[in-house]
């Protein structure tokens, strides 16, 4: 039974400074993987809709899924194309994490297909799943979903780090994302996710803006609550 419906619990921890615990969904196709993500100890799922074939209806599904077991999904799609944004929002995911984010206007793109007025541009579509089909004003569908909703664009190239700042200063943006692998052929480096430009490249604006950086980890070296992400 979820706890709360509508909340994201994934972005009240991020606010709260605490460490997240996502796990990717690749090649998963039913619904119980926010049953096993739980179980597991995650705090969230991200659907890959970049790098695999997964299509609409078994997102929802999986969204569902992960809604019910108090796991907040999250949608990995390649491109800021608003039409793809608000769509998988509107399927009952939480939060998207944006492929190749390189400008600011870029990024406003993501939140405007995100978020309602006055935040965005996001057309109205009444009540949602995310919130459970409640019966509400669409003036509170908005407020809730404007503040339970994750941004999040994904740094992964030479012009993406250079205008991070402005990326991370982008009003509705709530955290950022580093490609590491795709970075890391970016430059040059390609599967050298710790060689140490990449890793003077990065830390510079982990915290910058009250703006968190994840990063991936594989299985097993972030899997307790008393790490963090290193500096």
């Amino acid at each position: 039974m979820m706890r709360e419906i509508g909340r994201n619990f994934t972005k009240a921890m991020l606010q709260a400074n605490d460490l997240v615990l996502c796990m990717a969904v690749n090649q998963m196709r039913t619904p119980n993987v926010g049953m096993i993500a739980a179980s597991a100890g995650f705090d969230a799922i991200y659907v890959d809709l970049e790098h695999n074939p997964t299509d609409l209806q078994t997102t929802a599904a999986i969204c569902i899924g992960a809604l019910a077991a108090d796991i907040t999904p999250i949608v990995r799609i390649a491109s800021c194309e608003p039409q793809d944004v608000s769509r998988l929002l509107d399927l009952g995911a939480q939060g998207v994490m944006v492929a190749l984010v390189n400008t600011a206007e870029e990024a406003r793109v993501i939140v405007d297909a995100a978020l309602f007025k006055p935040k965005g541009r996001r057309s109205a579509s009444g009540t949602l799943l995310s919130l459970g089909y409640r019966r509400m004003s669409q003036s509170e569908i908005n407020r809730l979903v404007n503040q339970e909703t994750l941004v999040i664009p994904i740094i992964e190239t030479e012009e993406g780090l250079a205008n991070v700042e402005a990326i991370a200063a982008m009003d509705g943006i709530d955290t950022l994302h580093i490609g590491a692998n795709d970075l890391s052929v970016e430059m040059g480096l390609p599967g050298q996710i710790k060689h140490p430009r990449m890793r003077e490249r990065t830390p510079r604006w982990r915290r910058r803006r009250g703006r968190m950086a994840g990063r991936w980890e594989s299985a097993g070296r972030a899997t307790s609550r008393n790490c963090r992400p290193s500096s």
